[in-house]
Protein backbone atom coordinates (compact mmCIF):
# COMPACT_ATOMS: atom_id res chain seq x y z
CA UNK A 1 0.00 0.00 0.00
CA UNK A 2 1.08 3.44 -1.28
CA UNK A 3 2.39 5.91 2.13
CA UNK A 4 -0.30 8.07 0.96
CA UNK A 5 -3.15 9.86 3.32
CA UNK A 6 -6.50 7.91 3.90
CA UNK A 7 -10.22 8.71 4.28
CA UNK A 8 -11.57 7.74 7.71
CA UNK A 9 -14.55 5.58 5.83
CA UNK A 10 -11.75 3.87 4.01
CA UNK A 11 -9.89 3.62 7.53
CA UNK A 12 -12.77 2.31 9.17
CA UNK A 13 -13.01 -0.34 6.14
CA UNK A 14 -9.57 -1.60 6.79
CA UNK A 15 -9.47 -1.64 10.22
CA UNK A 16 -13.10 -3.95 9.91
CA UNK A 17 -11.43 -6.06 7.45
CA UNK A 18 -8.18 -6.66 9.66
CA UNK A 19 -10.64 -7.37 12.34
CA UNK A 20 -12.24 -10.21 10.14
CA UNK A 21 -8.54 -11.62 9.42
CA UNK A 22 -7.83 -12.33 12.85
CA UNK A 23 -11.30 -13.70 13.48
CA UNK A 24 -10.35 -16.58 11.35
CA UNK A 25 -7.79 -17.36 14.34
CA UNK A 26 -8.97 -16.34 17.00
CA UNK A 27 -12.92 -17.40 17.49
CA UNK A 28 -15.20 -15.15 19.60
CA UNK A 29 -13.66 -12.23 20.69
CA UNK A 30 -14.46 -9.25 18.47
CA UNK A 31 -14.20 -7.12 21.48
CA UNK A 32 -11.13 -8.12 22.74
CA UNK A 33 -9.23 -8.15 19.74
CA UNK A 34 -11.06 -4.37 19.02
CA UNK A 35 -9.17 -2.99 22.00
CA UNK A 36 -6.04 -4.44 20.69
CA UNK A 37 -6.19 -2.80 17.70
CA UNK A 38 -7.58 0.28 19.02
CA UNK A 39 -4.14 -0.10 20.80
CA UNK A 40 -1.90 -0.10 17.40
CA UNK A 41 -3.96 2.65 15.94
CA UNK A 42 -3.65 4.68 18.55
CA UNK A 43 0.39 4.07 18.57
CA UNK A 44 0.78 2.04 21.73
CA UNK A 45 1.65 -0.81 23.06
CA UNK A 46 -0.53 -3.44 24.51
CA UNK A 47 -0.73 -5.67 27.97
CA UNK A 48 -2.29 -8.81 27.47
CA UNK A 49 -3.05 -10.01 30.76
CA UNK A 50 -4.41 -13.83 31.00
CA UNK A 51 -4.86 -17.05 31.48
CA UNK A 52 -2.35 -19.68 29.26
CA UNK A 53 -3.75 -21.47 26.26
CA UNK A 54 -6.49 -18.36 25.36
CA UNK A 55 -4.91 -17.80 21.97
CA UNK A 56 -2.96 -14.52 23.02
CA UNK A 57 0.50 -15.76 20.88
CA UNK A 58 -1.54 -16.73 17.83
CA UNK A 59 -3.32 -13.25 18.49
CA UNK A 60 -0.32 -11.54 17.91
CA UNK A 61 1.10 -13.50 15.01
CA UNK A 62 -2.91 -12.96 13.30
CA UNK A 63 -2.62 -9.15 14.05
CA UNK A 64 1.05 -8.99 12.29
CA UNK A 65 0.28 -11.01 9.48
CA UNK A 66 -3.29 -8.85 8.32
CA UNK A 67 -1.04 -5.24 9.34
CA UNK A 68 1.36 -6.63 7.24
CA UNK A 69 3.96 -6.19 9.73
CA UNK A 70 7.27 -8.27 10.47
CA UNK A 71 7.18 -10.46 13.38
CA UNK A 72 9.18 -11.39 16.10
CA UNK A 73 8.56 -13.65 19.21
CA UNK A 74 10.82 -13.43 22.48
CA UNK A 75 10.09 -15.67 25.44
CA UNK A 76 11.24 -14.07 28.59
CA UNK A 77 13.17 -16.21 30.92
CA UNK A 78 14.60 -15.22 34.19
CA UNK A 79 18.19 -15.35 33.07
CA UNK A 80 17.16 -13.19 30.09
CA UNK A 81 19.73 -10.27 29.82
CA UNK A 82 19.41 -6.80 28.20
CA UNK A 83 21.97 -7.47 25.27
CA UNK A 84 19.83 -10.89 24.57
CA UNK A 85 16.71 -8.24 23.35
CA UNK A 86 18.21 -5.48 22.29
CA UNK A 87 21.58 -6.57 20.88
CA UNK A 88 25.26 -6.58 21.48
CA UNK A 89 28.45 -6.14 19.83
CA UNK A 90 30.33 -9.44 18.30
CA UNK A 91 33.28 -10.18 16.93
CA UNK A 92 33.79 -10.34 13.71
CA UNK A 93 36.69 -12.98 12.65
CA UNK A 94 37.18 -11.85 9.15
CA UNK A 95 37.77 -8.05 10.10
CA UNK A 96 38.82 -8.69 13.39
CA UNK A 97 36.55 -5.66 14.64
CA UNK A 98 33.49 -5.74 16.45
CA UNK A 99 30.27 -5.06 14.79
CA UNK A 100 26.57 -4.64 16.40
CA UNK A 101 23.97 -7.29 15.80
CA UNK A 102 20.28 -6.14 16.23
CA UNK A 103 18.77 -8.54 18.83
CA UNK A 104 14.90 -9.41 18.60
CA UNK A 105 13.81 -5.60 19.58
CA UNK A 106 14.42 -4.76 16.18
CA UNK A 107 11.51 -5.44 14.60
CA UNK A 108 7.64 -4.20 14.01
CA UNK A 109 5.87 -5.99 15.72
CA UNK A 110 7.24 -7.52 19.27
CA UNK A 111 5.41 -10.33 21.31
CA UNK A 112 6.91 -10.29 24.72
CA UNK A 113 5.91 -13.27 25.44
CA UNK A 114 5.74 -13.74 29.98
CA UNK A 115 6.92 -10.19 30.19
CA UNK A 116 6.73 -10.24 34.37
CA UNK A 117 9.31 -14.20 34.33
CA UNK A 118 12.32 -11.92 33.39
CA UNK A 119 14.22 -9.73 35.65
CA UNK A 120 13.52 -6.29 36.09
CA UNK A 121 16.42 -4.73 34.23
CA UNK A 122 15.40 -6.79 31.12
CA UNK A 123 11.85 -5.00 31.57
CA UNK A 124 13.67 -1.69 31.69
CA UNK A 125 15.21 -2.44 28.34
CA UNK A 126 11.90 -3.23 26.88
CA UNK A 127 10.09 -0.52 28.06
CA UNK A 128 12.44 2.14 27.68
CA UNK A 129 12.56 0.55 23.58
CA UNK A 130 8.63 1.22 24.09
CA UNK A 131 8.84 5.08 25.20
CA UNK A 132 11.38 6.34 23.04
CA UNK A 133 11.41 4.15 19.85
CA UNK A 134 15.18 3.96 19.87
CA UNK A 135 17.50 1.48 21.35
CA UNK A 136 20.77 2.25 23.15
CA UNK A 137 23.46 -0.25 23.20
CA UNK A 138 27.54 -0.43 22.25
CA UNK A 139 27.87 3.54 22.80
CA UNK A 140 25.22 4.25 19.99
CA UNK A 141 21.76 5.15 20.02
CA UNK A 142 20.09 3.43 16.87
CA UNK A 143 16.05 3.72 15.90
CA UNK A 144 13.40 1.38 15.84
CA UNK A 145 11.72 0.42 12.63
CA UNK A 146 8.03 2.09 12.20
CA UNK A 147 5.94 1.38 13.02
CA UNK A 148 6.72 -1.14 16.28
CA UNK A 149 4.42 -2.25 18.60
CA UNK A 150 4.82 -4.37 21.68
CA UNK A 151 2.31 -6.50 22.71
CA UNK A 152 2.90 -8.54 26.11
CA UNK A 153 1.66 -11.00 27.77
CA UNK A 154 1.84 -11.33 31.93
CA UNK A 155 0.34 -14.51 33.36
CA UNK A 156 -1.49 -13.37 36.41
CA UNK A 157 -2.21 -16.55 37.95
CA UNK A 158 1.45 -17.58 39.15
CA UNK A 159 3.50 -15.59 40.81
CA UNK A 160 6.86 -18.36 41.69
CA UNK A 161 9.95 -17.03 40.05
CA UNK A 162 7.79 -14.04 38.29
CA UNK A 163 8.96 -10.00 38.49
CA UNK A 164 5.75 -8.25 38.59
CA UNK A 165 5.72 -5.21 36.38
CA UNK A 166 6.18 -1.93 38.74
CA UNK A 167 2.70 0.43 38.27
CA UNK A 168 5.41 2.76 36.68
CA UNK A 169 6.15 0.97 33.87
CA UNK A 170 2.50 -0.62 33.40
CA UNK A 171 1.48 3.37 33.05
CA UNK A 172 3.52 2.58 29.29
CA UNK A 173 0.97 0.20 28.23
CA UNK A 174 -1.44 2.43 26.16
CA UNK A 175 -4.52 -0.33 27.41
CA UNK A 176 -4.30 -3.97 29.41
CA UNK A 177 -6.74 -6.37 27.61
CA UNK A 178 -8.14 -9.72 28.91
CA UNK A 179 -9.51 -12.30 26.49
CA UNK A 180 -10.88 -14.52 28.90
CA UNK A 181 -12.42 -18.14 28.03
CA UNK A 182 -14.51 -18.48 25.46
CA UNK A 183 -18.55 -19.19 25.22
CA UNK A 184 -19.41 -22.77 25.11
CA UNK A 185 -20.80 -21.90 21.24
CA UNK A 186 -17.51 -20.25 20.39
CA UNK A 187 -15.23 -23.57 21.86
CA UNK A 188 -17.58 -25.71 19.88
CA UNK A 189 -16.77 -23.74 16.93
CA UNK A 190 -12.96 -23.55 17.26
CA UNK A 191 -12.94 -27.60 17.68
CA UNK A 192 -14.70 -27.42 15.07
CA UNK A 193 -12.59 -25.24 12.34
CA UNK A 194 -9.55 -27.17 13.66
CA UNK A 195 -11.52 -30.58 12.13
CA UNK A 196 -12.00 -28.69 8.94
CA UNK A 197 -9.00 -27.58 8.33
CA UNK A 198 -7.02 -31.44 9.40
CA UNK A 199 -3.76 -30.00 9.65
CA UNK A 200 -2.66 -28.83 13.60
CA UNK A 201 -1.33 -25.63 11.83
CA UNK A 202 -3.07 -22.62 12.49
CA UNK A 203 -5.57 -20.76 10.55
CA UNK A 204 -4.17 -18.42 7.34
CA UNK A 205 -4.57 -15.17 8.25
CA UNK A 206 -4.35 -12.95 4.71
CA UNK A 207 -2.49 -9.74 4.70
CA UNK A 208 -5.04 -6.51 4.57
CA UNK A 209 -2.68 -3.38 4.60
CA UNK A 210 1.04 -2.71 4.95
CA UNK A 211 2.94 -1.47 7.66
CA UNK A 212 2.93 2.12 5.56
CA UNK A 213 -0.74 1.72 5.83
CA UNK A 214 -1.34 1.17 9.41
CA UNK A 215 1.53 4.39 9.40
CA UNK A 216 -1.45 6.34 6.90
CA UNK A 217 -4.13 5.15 9.73
CA UNK A 218 -2.63 6.59 12.24
CA UNK A 219 -1.89 9.50 10.73
CA UNK A 220 -6.20 9.60 10.24
CA UNK A 221 -6.37 9.24 14.00
CA UNK A 222 -4.46 12.25 14.29
CA UNK A 223 -7.35 13.85 12.00
CA UNK A 224 -10.14 12.74 14.43
CA UNK A 225 -11.46 15.95 16.12
CA UNK A 226 -12.10 16.82 19.90
CA UNK A 227 -14.03 19.40 21.84
CA UNK A 228 -13.34 20.96 24.52
CA UNK A 229 -16.17 19.12 26.56
CA UNK A 230 -14.76 16.26 25.81
CA UNK A 231 -11.26 17.35 26.70
CA UNK A 232 -12.47 18.15 29.78
CA UNK A 233 -14.53 15.14 30.66
CA UNK A 234 -11.42 12.66 29.69
CA UNK A 235 -9.42 15.24 32.59
CA UNK A 236 -12.34 14.92 35.08
CA UNK A 237 -12.23 11.19 34.88
CA UNK A 238 -8.54 11.11 35.49
CA UNK A 239 -8.90 13.84 38.49
CA UNK A 240 -11.33 11.23 40.37
CA UNK A 241 -9.08 8.61 40.30
CA UNK A 242 -6.63 11.31 42.14
CA UNK A 243 -9.24 11.58 44.35
CA UNK A 244 -11.28 8.42 44.56
CA UNK A 245 -11.68 6.96 48.43
CA UNK A 246 -9.98 3.60 47.26
CA UNK A 247 -7.02 4.98 45.27
CA UNK A 248 -3.22 5.42 46.45
CA UNK A 249 -2.45 6.44 43.20
CA UNK A 250 -4.45 8.06 40.78
CA UNK A 251 -3.91 8.12 37.06
CA UNK A 252 -1.08 10.10 35.47
CA UNK A 253 -1.48 12.87 32.87
CA UNK A 254 -0.11 10.22 30.34
CA UNK A 255 -3.00 8.25 31.43
CA UNK A 256 -5.31 10.91 30.00
CA UNK A 257 -2.98 10.97 27.13
CA UNK A 258 -4.02 7.44 26.26
CA UNK A 259 -7.62 7.72 26.58
CA UNK A 260 -7.99 10.53 24.40
CA UNK A 261 -6.08 8.49 21.61
CA UNK A 262 -7.72 4.99 22.48
CA UNK A 263 -11.12 7.50 22.19
CA UNK A 264 -9.91 9.27 19.05
CA UNK A 265 -9.25 5.70 17.38
CA UNK A 266 -12.74 4.85 18.76
CA UNK A 267 -14.45 7.09 16.67
CA UNK A 268 -12.51 6.39 13.66
CA UNK A 269 -12.93 2.79 13.60
CA UNK A 270 -17.10 4.07 14.12
CA UNK A 271 -16.67 5.86 10.72
CA UNK A 272 -16.72 9.38 12.44
CA UNK A 273 -14.71 12.60 12.28
CA UNK A 274 -15.06 13.41 15.53
CA UNK A 275 -14.69 12.01 19.00
CA UNK A 276 -17.38 11.96 21.95
CA UNK A 277 -18.06 11.10 24.80
CA UNK A 278 -19.16 7.29 24.43
CA UNK A 279 -16.10 6.96 22.63
CA UNK A 280 -13.88 7.64 26.05
CA UNK A 281 -16.60 5.76 27.60
CA UNK A 282 -16.01 2.41 25.58
CA UNK A 283 -12.03 2.46 26.43
CA UNK A 284 -11.50 4.44 29.83
CA UNK A 285 -11.38 0.83 31.56
CA UNK A 286 -8.75 -0.88 29.55
CA UNK A 287 -7.05 2.77 29.63
CA UNK A 288 -6.81 3.24 33.30
CA UNK A 289 -7.69 0.50 34.95
CA UNK A 290 -4.05 -0.81 35.46
CA UNK A 291 -2.84 2.73 35.77
CA UNK A 292 -3.61 3.36 39.52
CA UNK A 293 -2.79 1.88 42.78
CA UNK A 294 -5.19 0.91 44.87
CA UNK A 295 -5.20 1.30 48.90
CA UNK A 296 -3.30 -1.72 50.80
CA UNK A 297 -7.02 -2.98 52.42
CA UNK A 298 -8.76 -2.95 49.40
CA UNK A 299 -7.24 -6.15 48.09
CA UNK A 300 -9.39 -7.81 50.96
CA UNK A 301 -12.29 -7.15 49.16
CA UNK A 302 -10.80 -8.43 45.99
CA UNK A 303 -11.32 -4.94 44.49
CA UNK A 304 -9.42 -4.35 40.95
CA UNK A 305 -8.43 -1.32 39.11
CA UNK A 306 -11.27 -1.58 36.86
CA UNK A 307 -13.71 -1.25 39.52
CA UNK A 308 -13.06 1.36 40.54
CA UNK A 309 -12.72 2.50 36.88
CA UNK A 310 -16.12 1.34 36.45
CA UNK A 311 -17.45 3.10 39.33
CA UNK A 312 -15.36 6.70 38.36
CA UNK A 313 -17.60 6.35 34.92
CA UNK A 314 -21.06 6.42 36.88
CA UNK A 315 -20.08 9.50 38.94
CA UNK A 316 -18.66 11.62 36.68
CA UNK A 317 -21.04 13.58 34.60
CA UNK A 318 -21.23 13.18 31.26
CA UNK A 319 -21.22 16.49 28.76
CA UNK A 320 -23.93 17.10 26.50
CA UNK A 321 -23.01 15.71 22.67
CA UNK A 322 -22.11 19.09 20.42
CA UNK A 323 -25.30 18.95 18.45
CA UNK A 324 -23.35 20.50 14.86
CA UNK A 325 -20.74 17.48 15.47
CA UNK A 326 -23.61 14.98 14.32
CA UNK A 327 -22.49 14.36 11.00
CA UNK A 328 -20.46 11.21 9.53
CA UNK A 329 -17.23 11.66 8.56
CA UNK A 330 -16.17 11.97 4.70
CA UNK A 331 -13.60 10.37 2.58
Amino acid sequence: MADTELGLPRCAELASRVLDEVEHAIVGKRDALHLVLLGILAAGHVLLEDLPGLGKTLMARSFATALGLRFTRMQFTPDLLPADLTGAPVYDPRTGELSFRPGPVFTQLLLADEINRTPPKTQAALLEAMAEDQVSADGETRPLPKPFVVLATDNPIEFEGTYPLPEAQLDRFIARVRLGYPGERDEAELLRRRITRATPEPPVVRQVVDAAGLLAMRRAVERIETSDDLLTYVVALTTATRHHAQCAVGASPRASLALLQLARAHAMLQGRDFAEPDDVKAVAVPALGHRIVLRPEVWVRRLSGDDVITDVLHSVPVPEPTPSRHGQATS
